[in-house]
């Protein structure tokens, strides 16, 4: 039986994965567990009040569980040139430990085949964090994700070489539509 035959049924059960995305490697869970949620703070030995950035598989997605979606952010999605993380002045519908304290939410359209199935399958957004212990460096390739890590998820996402290495590009909305870059 292949381990991916119940990757659905993990994530939805509140499991962890590690796998590859649309940039690096990440840790994954449903983005509207806070169980699972925790699971990864955990594993990453991360601190609470660090926000996750989440995936989704369109804009209609993003729509669902954003507060308030500015006419700029489809310009910007349409028109980005490599993977492109949009922080929203407010969220809904998504666990508390995704959100920031004040109130904004990472979230980025994937274009990855692999992780638009994933979220559809789910029918819900997924948590995507760098696949490292907090302050380590974050891994470029499946080879440099600490065993600690690839032990502490409850299944790991076969390497098929996809995953870039490059973080994505962060932009800042705010309540004014004003664009503020936080990574390039």
């Amino acid at each position: 039986m292949d381990p991916l035959d119940n990757l659905e049924e993990i994530l939805t059960n509140g499991g962890t994965i590690l796998y590859p995305t649309d940039t690096i490697w990440g840790i994954g869970c449903d983005a509207t567990n806070e169980e699972a949620c925790q699971k990864v703070l955990k594993l990453k030995q991360r601190p609470d009040d660090k926000s996750f950035i989440v995936l989704v598989d369109s804009i209609q997605m993003l729509e669902k569980y954003t507060v308030s979606f500015p006419e700029v952010c489809y310009d910007l999605i349409d028109y980005a040139v490599k993977p492109l993380t949009i922080i929203y002045p407010n969220s809904r519908g998504l666990a508390p430990s995704v959100i920031a304290k004040d109130g904004s939410v990472g979230i980025r359209v994937t274009n990855d085949p692999f992780c638009i199935k994933l979220i559809r399958t789910l029918r819900k957004p997924i948590v995507s964090t760098s696949a490292n212990v907090s302050g380590e460096k974050t891994p470029t390739n499946f080879s440099t994700v600490s065993e600690i890590i690839k032990k502490g998820v409850d299944i790991v996402i076969p390497d098929n070489g996809k995953a870039q290495g490059q973080p994505s590009q962060i932009l800042k909305i705010g309540e004014d539509s004003s664009v503020k870059i936080i990574r390039d």
